[in-house]
């Protein structure tokens, strides 16, 4: 299957650097979250428009294939008052698992 992750462009090349990503979302760490938030091909969209809108550094789009991960996905509910869920990975990405990276124009 294959996610999506919205990321800043310099926390992937960071990512790339050490081989793995580590951010759930702008601003918090996996560390912080306990997960990193993602996905499904008909959500990005409606994500950076609820919550990068303001971001002015570069994005890019990390598509993720689940096949190559180590760690659980689980659809959860992100929020109370939110029925549609979302896939969440309880753990590092390794950068392997990152398929395709496309930039996200302004």
């Amino acid at each position: 299957m294959r996610i999506f992750h919205i990321a800043t462009a310099a926390d992937w090349q960071a990512a790339e650097e050490s081989g793995s990503y580590t951010t759930s979302t702008l601003g918090r760490t996996l560390a912080e979250e306990g997960f990193i938030h993602a996905s499904r091909s008909d959500q990005w969209e409606g994500v950076r428009a609820a919550f990068y809108a303001d971001v002015a550094e570069p994005l890019v789009l990390l598509e993720i294939d689940t096949d190559l991960l180590d760690v659980p996905v689980v659809e959860e509910v992100p929020a109370p008052g939110i029925s549609e869920t979302f896939p969440h990975v309880y753990g590092a990405i390794p950068a392997a698992a990152v398929v395709d990276v496309r930039p996200l124009e302004a």
